[in-house]
């Protein structure tokens, strides 16, 4: 583990290569799974803010989900989640030549909102989990995320690189410089 500003970071973060490959997975963490997308308390009330534009993007039965279970759901854990379709692909997502993309981003992207997505969503494979006081930050492996792998490491892009304007959005500039700086530190150790 490293520690930068007081978060927990494993040295998979650095050491791993991911690049997602739409073209490969067609989008499956959007849709496969037992639970939707993590969301923090502040994200709840954006939800509910772009939705009147979002749900102009997402699919009849995603609509249909957040009419009957809210713009999220609690988990028996506790923790918030976006609602999903049936138990299956989240209620926010769209198709796009059979790829399942994001319809918060989507609207996003065309400048119709101003909030991106989950930032769950946009750090991913990376999964901040509570340690005490701290943030845990965590590489996730999942195995729809192999072609992910492959083809991160053919680009030699270490997983904090293809994530790095959410851990912009999430941690600020002078997190991920010294992150930066400590991935090639250790570089320059080998």
């Amino acid at each position: 583990m490293i520690i930068i500003e007081e978060k927990l970071i494993s040295e998979e973060i650095l050491d791993e290569a991911f690049v997602c490959n739409l073209n490969a997975c067609k989008g499956a963490c959007c849709v496969e799974g037992d639970e939707g997308a993590f969301l923090e308390e502040s994200e709840l009330a954006e939800l509910e803010r772009v939705y009147p534009v979002v749900k102009e993007y997402i699919t009849d039965a995603g609509r249909l989900a957040v009419e009957q279970q809210g713009y999220h759901i609690t988990n028996s854990d506790g923790e918030l989640k976006t609602p999903l379709v049936n138990n299956g692909p989240c209620a926010y997502v769209y198709y796009e030549e059979g790829t399942a993309l994001c319809g918060i981003e989507k609207a996003y992207r065309d400048g119709k909102i101003d909030w991106m997505k989950p930032v769950s969503c946009h750090l991913y494979p990376i999964r901040i989990t509570k340690v005490g006081d701290y943030d845990a930050l965590n590489y996730e492996r999942w195995d729809i995320c192999s072609p992910a792998c492959s083809y991160g490491a053919s680009l030699q892009v270490p997983v904090y690189r293809f994530v790095k304007d959410a851990l912009v959005r999430k941690y600020g500039e002078s997190f991920y410089e010294a992150l930066d700086a400590t991935y090639a530190y250790r570089k320059g150790q080998d």
